[in-house]
């Protein structure tokens, strides 16, 4: 199983960005997909999750209205659109990939990619 996260960079606060996961080597329709954040010398935080077929999506509530969690089963790719970022969503964004959906905020996914670097400058 591979989770290859990518789309991070450098952005202004206020500003936005989309990270892409692309899975391979696991039948992705059938696992739910989640965004975590770890800030620098800090725990990794569940950020969002999104169910199976995508009708259902679960956010931490430092991000609700912000983020954006989506996902194309045909191309096996899960998105996080990051709208109006500030200056303490700057982290590495992993994500995951679980067969179980849960619409509570938790650490114990199956499958985890490599992460990608956010940094937000103020």
């Amino acid at each position: 199983v591979q989770l290859q996260a990518y789309g991070g960079g450098l952005v202004q606060a206020g500003g936005s960005l989309r990270l892409s996961c692309a899975a391979s080597g696991l039948p992705f329709s059938s696992y739910s997909m989640g965004w975590f954040h770890q800030a620098p010398g800090k725990e990794r935080d569940f950020v969002v999750a999104i169910s199976m077929s995508g009708t259902m999506t679960s956010y931490a509530d430092s991000v609700k209205g912000r983020f954006t969690i989506s996902r194309d089963n045909a191309k096996n790719t899960v998105y996080l659109q990051m709208n109006n970022l500030k200056p303490e969503d700057k982290g590495v964004y992993y994500c995951a990939a679980d067969s179980i959906y849960s619409n509570y905020a938790r650490v114990n996914y199956d499958y985890w990619g490599q992460g990608t670097l956010v940094t937000v400058s103020s």
